[in-house]
């Protein structure tokens, strides 16, 4: 597993960096349920706010885990993708007060 955050600004999460590459990324290949959204929190805690983390994972439970947490969290899915069980999510870190 390695988190890896980049040393550049962070702009907000309608920028043309952040619609591209993220600000951080995570491997939890190889980790079983809960450890990749674990760790998502985790990385995401570290990130300033509008900041986006990517995540690849290879547990098929991390597909319910990832949108149950946005669901329930101040932070959004911006994306999830199943490329042959290589599961790719986006998440953009918000602040408490802008999340409705």
């Amino acid at each position: 597993m390695s988190y890896a955050p980049d040393e550049r600004s962070h702009p907000s999460a309608s920028s043309p960096i952040n619609a591209g590459e993220p600000d951080a990324r995570l491997d939890a290949t190889g980790l079983d349920c809960p450890l990749p959204l674990l760790k998502a929190k985790q990385a995401l805690a570290s990130l300033p706010d509008g900041g986006v983390l990517e995540v690849i994972a290879t547990d098929p439970g991390s597909w319910r885990d990832f949108e149950s947490f946005a669901a329930h969290s101040r932070h959004e899915l911006l994306e999830r993708t199943d490329e042959a069980g290589r599961y790719r999510y986006r998440l953009l870190k918000v602040a408490n007060e802008e999340r409705s």
